[in-house]
């Protein structure tokens, strides 16, 4: 059977429970009363459909994705995070420094690769955790 127009898409629990923890942090920034959250919630974990849950968040800021990077738990995880990214980077340059050493070159190269990785880590700072939608300008999960 052949339908007309796009298919629409059946939601996840992992897509509702996304959008009720954004519903959650909005609340908590009091962005959303206790009344007009509740009844977000609500129709965030009745959506069948993909398309019904991006009306419940349109309209905070970010689709209140920002809100939802600044709760303690995500906090929590982003400070994990750099810390595992800052040991890996002392690691590498541990590494990059004895192949130095024992290469007996004048010019300390490690500096160029180092360079990069420190950027990257900055960036990573700057930016939290590292999902798909902080690269390529892309707003939201599709």
């Amino acid at each position: 059977m052949h339908t007309q127009g796009p298919a629409r898409l059946r939601t996840s629990d992992v897509e509702r429970e996304e959008t009720a923890e954004i519903l959650r942090a909005a609340m908590a920034e009091g962005r959303l009363d206790l009344t007009e959250g509740e009844e977000r919630l609500a129709g965030a974990y009745a959506a069948k459909f993909r398309d019904e849950l991006a009306p419940l968040t349109a309209d905070l800021p970010f689709g209140g994705r920002r809100a939802l990077a600044r709760t303690p738990a995500a906090r929590a995880a982003t400070r994990r995070s750099l810390t595992r990214h800052t040991s890996l980077i002392l690691i590498v340059a541990g590494v990059l420094t004895g192949v130095w050493l024992l290469s007996g070159a004048d010019f300390f190269w490690p500096v160029i690769p180092l360079t990069f990785l420190v950027v990257g880590l900055f960036k990573h700072a700057r930016y939290g955790r590292w999902r798909p939608e902080y690269t390529f300008g892309h707003h939201h999960r599709h």
